[in-house]
């Protein structure tokens, strides 16, 4: 029986010691539990990927729970070498900004051994696309956490840069056909948070 060749060890080095990297990109969000400092891109991935196994129960489609949970952990190794852009800057800088995303997609897991750097690859172009439901689960979860932070934080990022409700709502539209229940929890949570004053109308 022929057996499988195995990787050696070492040819995962270079990739695991670059993810120290992404400790040190800095988001928006701050963290009310840690004098209001800024969470990291690593702290935001791990945050993503433990909530998802908590709602994934909410899915309306069928999804590949693991598989949910390894694009949310690696959808911001990008940031390594693209840095975090701030959810509602204009559509020129995003696009800009996924330029250089791409370019560190196939750098960084270019550090991989084959064929699992090709399949990091494409796992990430999948997570960037949204089209399956994994990957609109995955993007759903990434983008409803802040959600939660901003409504424990009175406000937190949304306060402090003048945040129009319709953005949040946009930027969290695949929560409709994916998680209907979500979805309905997302705006009842944004109905308090314009009462609150802590989002414009």
């Amino acid at each position: 029986m022929e057996q499988n060749t195995v990787v050696p060890v070492e040819n995962f080095a270079a990739f695991i010691c670059e993810l120290d990297k992404l400790k040190a990109v800095k988001r928006q969000i701050t963290l009310p539990a840690d004098g209001n400092r800024k969470e990291n891109s690593a702290e935001h991935s791990w945050h993503v990927a433990l909530m998802a196994t908590m709602l994934c129960q909410y899915a309306a489609k069928p999804i590949n729970t693991q598989r949910v949970i390894q694009m949310i952990l690696i959808h911001d190794i990008v940031e390594i070498d693209a840095g975090d852009m701030f959810a509602f800057n204009e559509q020129q800088d995003h696009d800009a900004q996924a330029e250089k995303e791409l370019t560190a997609a196939k750098r960084i897991f270019g550090l991989l051994p084959a064929p699992l750097n090709n399949d990091m690859l494409s796992l990430w172009l999948e997570f960037e696309d949204a089209k399956t439901d994994d990957a609109e689960f995955a993007k759903a979860m990434d983008r409803v956490l802040p959600v939660f932070q901003n409504m424990n934080n009175e406000g937190g990022s949304w306060r402090k840069y003048g945040i129009a409700r319709e953005k949040i709502e946009k930027r969290n539209h695949h929560l409709k056909t994916c998680a209907p229940q979500l979805w309905q929890y997302l705006m009842t949570e944004l109905d308090s948070a314009v009462d609150k004053g802590w989002l414009l109308k």
